[in-house]
């Protein structure tokens, strides 16, 4: 999305203008694009603090396979954050250490059973189709989902490329998603390709 365009740009201006700025000095310039831009910046699997510019990389083995699943609707962020608060007590934001293993260990299952979004109740309450569609996933093999960010997308993590293929064969069937990705990662951070 937007943030990952802006980390593209971000590199793309560097090189194109010569500027010759340094890791740390491109990272403080995303951070003040938005507060995931950092993360696509560096790409990998990290931990993000801080409004998520703080980054630390996490161990990973092996490659996840993920389908998307985009929505004909999009969600207004703010929308999203005030029914968030409307339906939400305080509660720790610890990452489950569970979690930081099976990625360690390139467990697929692991991680898909952990996956986790505290936003995700309010994006559903904003848009229930939201439910349908992780539902249909789910019931097609994926052995996590979860709705990425604030939404509107969902994001299915499938136990290898046959069982991707086999959720995203489900869900472009389905009159509630506009178009169904596969994507692996994880993957590097934005940068010029020659």
């Amino acid at each position: 999305g937007g943030s990952a365009a802006a980390a593209a740009t971000l590199v793309a201006c560097d090189r194109l203008w010569g500027t010759g700025l340094d890791a740390e000095q491109l990272h403080a310039l995303a951070a003040r694009l938005g507060a995931d831009v950092p993360f696509l910046l560096h790409g990998g699997t990290a931990v993000g603090t801080g409004r998520g510019e703080k980054l630390r990389p996490v161990p990973v083995r092996g490659r996840f396979h993920w389908v998307l699943a985009l929505s004909h609707h999009g969600l207004s962020t703010p929308a999203v954050f005030r029914e968030f608060d409307r339906i939400s007590e305080p509660r720790p934001t610890d990452i489950n250490p569970g979690l930081l293993a099976a990625l360690a260990d390139g467990d697929t299952s692991g991680v898909g059973s952990l996956l986790g979004n505290d936003l995700q109740q309010a994006a559903i309450n904003l848009q229930p189709e939201l439910a349908d569609v992780l539902a249909m996933g789910c019931e097609a093999g994926a052995v996590g989902a979860l709705v990425s960010g604030s939404g509107p997308t969902i994001v299915f993590l499938a136990g290898a490329p046959a069982a991707a293929d086999a959720i995203s064969d489900r869900l472009v069937l389905s009159s509630r998603v506009r178009a169904v990705r596969r994507v692996h990662g994880p993957v590097s951070g934005a940068r010029v390709v020659s």
